[in-house]
């Protein structure tokens, strides 16, 4: 893993929300090209590190790299731009806009190469589900059909980095499935970078090339899916 080109590098990443440290010097690498995974149980600093990589959280110390770039004090729109997609925890849909309309909302920070029309077939291709409910008010999906919707909306500008943060969390199986096939997908065909925050462990290594495990802001444990001790990993996700 370590001798492929870094998109992404954390390095010595110190994040807190007031007097309350959250992440201690925290160094990862997502190689282009490739999944990366960060697992731990609730609580140990995921989502905040994701934030942080957003640029919705500014560090105390450390740094943030994409493509040789220091963007540490970017503004999150302008790693929109640059070519980050972020689905959050708990999807984020746009309750009272149509499926249609979400999907557009997700081509603000496109960089015009690809005309709306096609990027949106591409997702209806991608999605068919989406497709046949293009018209319905996204607050009316299931809980399954708003993830493909949060996913379709950070894909449909083709990011170069995409940041999923708990996709399988509250979903069902079958749509799960649906997602794993989609992601491996991206990856064997290297459309896109990912980092992945995940406790479903089977979907974890299913689909990553290298893992880091957190406890208490820090990382403690990382190799490649097939090199790590799968029980140790269990008793760090496990609640």
């Amino acid at each position: 893993m370590r001798y492929q080109e870094s998109l992404l590098t954390i390095r010595n990443l110190t994040v807190g929300y007031g007097q309350s440290m959250v992440l201690n010097d925290v160094a990862l690498d997502v190689p282009e090209g490739q999944v990366v995974c960060l697992m731990g149980r609730n609580g140990v600093g995921k989502t905040t590190l994701m934030k942080a990589i957003m640029g919705q959280l500014n560090p105390r110390a450390g740094q943030v790299m994409f493509a040789q770039s220091d963007m540490t004090r970017w503004p999150s729109h302008r790693r929109a731009r640059a070519g980050f997609g972020y689905v959050p925890q708990g999807r984020h849909v746009f309750p009272y806009l149509s499926v249609h309309d979400n999907l557009l909302m997700g081509l603000e920070a496109a960089d015009g190469t690809e005309s709306r029309s096609a990027a949106l077939d591409r997702m209806y291709e991608l999605f068919p589900a989406l497709k046949t409910y293009q018209r319905k008010v996204a607050g009316t999906l299931s809980g399954g059909q708003q993830q493909q919707l949060a996913l379709a909306r950070a894909l449909v500008r083709r990011p170069s980095l995409l940041l999923l943060d708990e996709p399988t969390e509250g979903i069902q199986p079958s749509i799960v499935q649906e997602i794993q096939e989609l992601l491996q997908r991206l990856r064997d065909q290297q459309e896109t970078t990912i980092l992945l925050v995940e406790q479903f462990l089977d979907f974890a290594l299913g689909l990553a090339d290298y893992c880091y495990v957190m406890e208490k802001g820090s990382i403690v444990l990382e190799g490649t899916a097939r090199d790590l001790d799968q029980n140790l990993v269990r008793e760090y996700v496990s609640v």
